[in-house]
C-alpha cells in the first residue's frame, strides 16, 4: 500500500487560512485525513502552522491541488509518498 501525504506549511495563518480552506474544500473528495498543527498556549497563538493531509486520487488532481496551494504567497505544499 502506498500512503500519499501532502504537507502544507502556512506562514501567515491570519491572512492565508481562509484561502487554504477554500482550496481544501475544492479538493475535499481527495482528502482522507486532515490534521492541523500550530503552537498555542494561554499567552500565545502562533501565526504559522502545518496542515497534514492524507490524500487519494490521480496524481494529476493532487498535483493541481499542490499547484494551487503553492500559488498562495505564504504557503508551501509538498507531496510525500511512502
Amino acid at each position: 500500500m502506498v500512503y500519499k501525504v501532502i504537507l502544507v506549511k502556512i506562514d501567515q495563518r491570519s491572512s492565508e487560512a481562509t484561502k487554504v480552506q477554500d482550496i481544501l474544500t475544492k479538493y475535499g473528495c481527495n482528502i482522507r485525513v486532515r490534521l492541523g498543527l500550530h503552537e498555542v498556549s494561554n499567552e500565545f497563538c502562533a501565526n504559522d502552522g502545518l496542515v497534514v493531509l492524507e490524500v487519494q486520487g490521480d496524481r494529476d488532481i493532487l498535483d493541481k491541488m499542490i499547484e494551487e496551494l503553492n500559488a498562495l504567497e505564504y504557503v508551501q505544499a509538498k507531496l510525500v509518498e511512502m
